[in-house]
């Protein structure tokens, strides 16, 4: 049995051929660059706003409650006159929605005062927590109330 020895030149050239054999199709191919394009990461802020409910009587049997967004994400709750303005959206939100579900009274146990009192419980951890806005903040657009517009100068 013979076994043939080539030189190192031999079996380098030979390995580079069979390596070409082998890569040439991969560098046949067009390459494409395509440009990384970086997303910035948008976080939505949280929806300042909250949720007032009125329990009262003239529904249909099936329905014991109605209830109303308040959106305060325009007001900056560090400044006295906007916890105002929040406690009067909150107060005149509640006189609506008894008014649509057919109270008319007032004093305590009525329907707007559990409302606003159960409203503005909530409102009172969100004011213990807030922090004043910062001189980058954008004012959102104010919010909308459900109510008629008079109501903000009738009922003070």
């Amino acid at each position: 049995m013979s076994v043939l020895i080539f030189s190192p030149a031999i079996r380098r050239l030979t390995l580079g051929a069979a390596a070409l054999t082998f890569v040439s199709p991969a560098l046949a191919q067009p390459v494409v660059v395509q440009p990384v394009v970086v997303q910035p990461v948008v976080v939505a802020p949280a929806p300042e706003q909250i949720v007032i409910v009125g329990h009262y009587g003239r529904l249909p049997d099936n329905v014991e409650s109605a209830s109303s967004i308040v959106g305060y994400g325009d007001l900056d709750l560090s400044i006295p006159a906007h916890r105002d303005i929040l406690r009067q959206r909150i107060s005149l939100t509640a006189r609506y929605l008894c008014d649509k579900l057919g109270e008319s009274d007032t004093g305590p146990g009525s329907c707007r005062d559990e409302a606003t009192r159960d409203a503005l419980q909530r409102v009172g951890t969100i004011w213990a927590h807030f922090a004043p806005r910062g001189s980058a903040w954008v004012r959102p657009p104010v919010w909308v109330a459900p109510y008629p517009q008079t109501w903000v100068t009738e009922y003070p």
